[in-house]
């Protein structure tokens, strides 16, 4: 007889243990052992949450190399059912070779689960024929787990479930994620002291009023925001580093719709457009994508949203100041260009009416379709056509925790026909759904990877631009551990074109993330190693520091409604010189609107107390000394970021804290 010494440990997680009998066999190159039922000295408590329990399965003779376990629990008679969730399963053979066999599956049924031994291998490296029929096996199962649906024409599919506890359970929040995320969602306007005015459809009487709910929940930044929200060096600065720096571009030439000549924006012939293009001194906003967007209506009054242009001029002390707006994207005599010349509140209620355009240019494109939407197609994706040996599966999976929960109820709760964003939101009515749609349409691959969309906007050589510097710095590392672990796997182009799987991820992505738009530039298959690695940079970027850049500064910038109206009640002004606070006042939106998206926006940006940051990997999937050297070099390249980022930020007036790899999480959990 030889002896195998097996080793089974339990996630310290809320209601992993199991008190069933549990069941193991070991199948190897050369046989396979009996099924074994793993009982302990522990008795009871052998799987217990936490717990790290050591059995013994004997066999007649060796059975070679392991290649996979099964793993099933059987339900005692009179005991009330469980879920356990086993993290990993440690193998000592009798010739004292040592086999890991990663788990992180919740097993709730009395079935048999198949798992391999944790050497990752590509489909056309597995050999063995029966790891090659548990591989089929559990991509069939997955198939099934993990089904497309389509919740509106022209958006990204998304993941087919009735809700939370009809996701797979492995992929659902965390008993602390859920209570902490409904208690948010809950008590928002318990929290911000804003219950008693969620149902007011009044105007807000005056900016004290405002400052007087706003006062309840601050940040520094909120508070930075409130002081100096007026100013025209800190509305060009957010276009920089506020939470959509991604419309900002540098300007040579003037759209033809935008006829703004020289003698309105620089007086007194100090300086010349012309030659301030030509510096490179000039930069345009340009929301022509809300052109034609029906807005909404809200406590049943008329909403309006407009399309705005603008130009910023980068000043000789490196401010970028706005110096000229157009609000509706056709010139017409009553559609002024508003300067900074004119009267302040004329200037002061264009730049409102631009600031509500970013607000729900942001939250559809930028932050939902653009972050959440998409990453959500990558790890559907991932799970039905990777399994877990598969080594792009062990470097993604992290990437993708609690993203299809969080996007379910993003759907239901927020752009749903009753969701916040949909009663409360410019943007939120009947023309929602269409403007998703043009926004993907008009999508491309070069501008979800930060190197090449920098270049494009041609804002390499922008001074005080954070948000450009920490995300190549991030992209960067993030591509080097990316091409670090792969080209373990691949190692050539051919191996990358034969791996069958790994073009099923892609072709999936392509057809139900992009729907089959060549035009977008998304790969529709891998031929090259290169081409490999930067797509899967991309995925992780998007997921982790994008979305951070994006999300985690809502309420920093938006929670002092002022600066980041979530909807205009008041058409924009058709001549100068009509407009006053009364006025301004009476265009922003209701009391219950504004309290209502500030609840959200609170909500949106709370971290939970189960955060996983970048480049931390809770889950032990890799058993192969390089990557997992790698994984450990990845994550000393991004402490040394987060302490450049941290010193850097001493010195600044309005601190960017979005892209520090210590408050980046790993994947779209908010």
């Amino acid at each position: 007889m030889v002896n195998y010494e097996v080793t089974v440990s339990t996630a310290n997680l809320a209601a992993a243990s199991t008190f069933h009998n549990v069941y193991i066999k070991l199948v190897g190159t050369d046989g396979e052992s009996d099924r074994k039922w793993l009982i302990s000295l522990k008795g009871a408590l052998s799987f217990s949450k936490g717990a790290v329990s050591t059995f013994t399965v004997s066999h007649p003779v060796s059975i070679g190399k392991l290649v996979l376990i099964e793993l099933n629990k059987q339900h005692l008679p009179l005991m009330p059912e469980d879920s356990w969730f086993p993290t990993k399963v440690v193998v000592k053979s009798p010739e004292g070779d040592i086999y890991n066999f990663p788990i992180y599956r919740w097993i709730t049924d009395c079935e048999v689960h198949r798992f391999r031994e944790g050497t990752a291998l590509t489909v056309f490296e597995d050999n063995h024929h029966l790891g090659r029929y548990s591989r089929e096996q559990e991509l069939n199962q997955r198939e099934q787990d993990y089904r497309w649906d389509v919740y509106a024409e022209g958006i990204p599919h998304c993941i087919k479930t009735e809700g939370p506890l009809s996701l797979p359970a492995e992929v659902r929040f965390s008993f602390t994620k859920t209570t902490e995320f409904l208690y948010t969602a809950s008590t928002g306007l318990t929290e911000l002291q804003l219950k008693g005015l969620a149902n007011s459809k009044e105007n807000w009487p005056d900016i004290d009023s405002i400052s007087r709910v706003f006062c309840c929940k601050r940040t520094d930044i909120s508070d930075y925001v409130q002081g100096h929200w007026k100013e025209d060096a800190f509305f060009g600065y957010q276009y920089l580093n506020g939470v959509n720096p991604i419309l900002i571009r540098r300007c040579s030439t003037l759209p033809s719709n935008f006829p703004v000549t020289n003698d309105m924006v620089f007086i007194r012939g100090q300086r010349s457009l012309e030659d301030e293009m030509k510096n490179g001194n000039i930069f345009l906003l340009d929301y022509k994508s809300l052109d034609g967007i029906k807005a909404n209506i809200i406590n049943g009054k008329k909403q309006y949203l407009m399309a705005p242009l603008v130009l910023l001029h980068k000043t000789p002390d490196d401010k970028l100041m706005p110096i000229a707006i157009q609000l509706k994207q056709t010139p017409a005599a009553d559609n002024p260009i508003f300067f900074p010349t004119d009267s302040e509140y004329d200037w002061l209620t264009a730049k409102i009416f631009v600031r509500s355009a970013d607000f729900n240019e942001h939250q559809l494109n930028v932050h939902l379709l653009r972050t959440h939407l998409l990453a959500e197609v990558f790890a559907v994706s991932l799970l039905r056509n990777m399994p877990m040996v598969h080594p792009l599966y062990k470097l993604l999976v992290a990437h993708t925790r609690y993203t299809m929960q969080i996007n379910f109820l993003a759907r239901l709760v927020l752009i749903s026909e009753s969701g916040v964003f949909s009663k409360f939101a410019a943007s939120g009515g009947e023309d929602m759904l269409p403007f998703l749609k043009k926004s993907l349409s008009s999508l491309t691959y070069s501008s979800l990877c930060i190197r090449d969309d920098i270049a494009e906007r041609r804002l390499e050589a922008v001074p005080n631009f954070y948000y450009r510097d920490d995300g190549i710095k991030l992209w960067d590392i993030i591509h080097r551990f990316v091409q670090g672990v792969l080209s373990v796997y691949y190692k050539n182009d051919a191996e990358v074109q034969k791996d069958s799987e790994l073009q099923k991820w892609i072709s999936d992505i392509f057809e139900h993330g992009f729907l089959s738009q060549a035009g977008t530039g998304i790969p529709q298959s891998f031929t090259t190693v290169p081409e490999l690695v930067k797509f899967v940079t991309m995925v992780i970027f998007t997921g982790s520091a994008q979305h951070s850049a994006v999300n985690a500064g809502q309420y920093d910038y938006g929670g002092w409604m002022p600066n980041t109206p979530i909807s205009l009640q008041l058409p924009p002004p058709t001549t100068k010189g009509t407009t006053s606070e009364a006025t301004m006042l009476k265009t922003f939106p209701d009391i219950n609107t504004t309290v209502q998206g500030m609840s959200t926006l609170w909500l949106l940006s709370k971290q939970s107390s189960d955060f996983v940051a970048l480049g931390q990997y809770p889950e032990d999937h890799f058993s192969e000394e390089i990557p997992r050297k790698l994984i450990k070099d990845f994550q000393g390249e991004l402490e040394v970021l987060s302490v450049a980022i941290k010193v850097r930020n001493k010195s600044l007036e309005v601190p960017y804290t979005y892209m520090d790899p210590m408050e980046v999480e790993n994947s779209v959990a908010i």
